[in-house]
């Protein structure tokens, strides 16, 4: 080896310790680096910068491979995303997959219209709609609660309907579940839709065989009618009680007019104190017409000129004095404007006003007696009625055709999910890719 070979291998050895001592650097800033031109450098250098080349170094980028195909990499990926996990459902749904069948009902709850009256009999313009959408809600949330599938299950045993054997494993009930896991299980099978505008309540009942899905749409229809008519009674039975207990508040009220009344006569002694102060009226007329007519003897008498201490004249000035003294009399027992002396008990002015209370208490209690006794007949009338009731208008028939499930919906289902969520991956991924470059 001459000297010029030695001095070549020196500097090459130098050059390479300089590199493997720059790696850490060129990590850290490999994204701006600027790669050697290789015009201005010797061949040795040359090789040593692209054995050295830091778009090799692990974890930047990986080395340069083969070229791939590309068409038949997508293809691979899309055969076993998309077409293989389609192709598995498909065999699930075409070769194990169980007939269900759909029992379909329609009903709604309605409620009947009558005229409103008042206590006089007269009619109001308006109807009265007893029928309110909230029952149709009731309705369907009882068809979806676990209080009806209890119900269903004591009389139909519905969870070994939909265990049966020939049923597929995916879809079939497990019978030894608790009640809950069987509500769970009721919601998916047997669905209650409400139309907003009509009120029409849609039942689907899906089961393994036809004639299960119509016994259970039957047993629910007949179920819910029996709640639909125990609300009603339940309705009617208060409507009853608070008629009944209006018209015994009624009653009550005028009894104790009555009784005020009993009071009053006892204590006053006087029947009707109205007739009393006619008759005292009465009286008083009768007096000053006497008294008139005695006035008028006097003054012939006194203009005859007679003495005035004669007998006649003496005796139609005591007949005078005696008729003021009854009409001041009776005029006191009439009015509150009489002597200090006069007896309170005997003042027809002061019963006058405390009977005309109570017979204004008296004639009011007797017509709310006799409009809560008419409420209370009416009550009972409508309570005669059904108020609310069910009333099916499509009846669950016997289904013919299996319409569950929906192969061929279901399939182009999940290719169509399973082609998104690939493509949508594969995307993620690809522009990640792209950034780590």
């Amino acid at each position: 080896m001459n000297a010029d070979e030695v001095k070549q291998t020196d500097r090459l050895r130098g050059v390479i310790d300089l590199a493997l001592r720059s790696v850490p650097d060129l990590r850290r800033n490999a994204e701006t680096v600027e790669p050697v031109r290789t015009r201005s450098v010797p061949a040795l250098l040359r090789r040593a910068q692209e054995q050295l080349d830091w778009r090799r170094i692990p974890g930047l980028r990986p080395k340069p491979s083969k070229p791939q195909n590309i068409i038949a990499s997508v293809a691979k990926q899309f055969v076993v995303f998309v077409v293989l996990p389609t192709l598995l459902i498909s065999v699930y749904l075409l070769v194990f997959a169980s007939d269900q069948y759909i029992a379909t009902a329609q009903f709604a709850v309605r409620g009947n219209v009558e005229p409103a009256e008042d206590a006089s009999g007269s009619q109001f313009s308006d109807l009265i709609q007893k029928h309110n959408s909230q029952d149709s809600f009731i309705v369907k949330d009882y068809i979806h609660s676990q209080s009806i599938v209890m119900k269903v299950e004591n009389a139909l045993h519905v969870s070994k309907m939909f265990s049966r054997k020939d049923a597929d494993f995916w879809e079939r009930y497990n019978p030894d579940q608790p009640i809950e896991e069987l509500t769970k299980y009721w919601r998916k099978h047997v669905n209650a839709r409400i139309d907003v505008i009509s009120g029409i309540i849609t039942l689907n009942v899906r089961a393994f065989t036809p004639e299960d899905a119509q016994a259970i749409a039957r047993e629910v229809i007949g179920l819910t009618e029996t709640l639909v008519n125990s609300i009603s009674r339940r309705a009617q039975a208060d409507l009853i009680a608070h008629a009944e207990a209006d018209a015994l508040k009624a009653q009550q009220r005028l009894r104790n007019a009555h009784l005020a009344l009993q009071t009053f006569r006892n204590r006053w002694g006087i029947i009707d104190p109205i007739k009393s102060a006619e008759a005292t009226l009465t009286a008083v007329a009768s007096l000053r017409k006497d008294k008139f007519k005695a006035e008028s003897d006097l003054q012939v008498l006194r203009a005859s000129n007679l003495d005035e201490k004669s007998r006649g004249i003496q005796t139609l000035v005591a007949t005078v004095a005696a008729y003021d003294q009854q009409i001041k009399r009776l005029l006191d027992q009439l009015t509150t404007d009489g002597a200090p002396t006069t007896d309170a008990t005997t003042n027809l002015t002061r019963a006058l006003l405390e009977y005309e209370g109570l017979q204004v208490e008296r004639t009011i209690a007797g017509k709310l007696n006799e409009s809560a006794n008419l409420m209370l007949d009416r009550a009972r009338v409508a309570a005669s009625k059904q108020q609310i009731y069910l009333a099916p208008f499509v009846l669950p028939d016997l289904p013919v055709a299996s319409l569950y499930p929906e192969r061929g919906h279901s399939i182009a289902l999940a290719f169509f999910c399973f082609l998104v969520c690939w493509s949508s991956i594969s995307l993620i991924l690809a522009g990640v890719k792209d950034q780590r470059l």
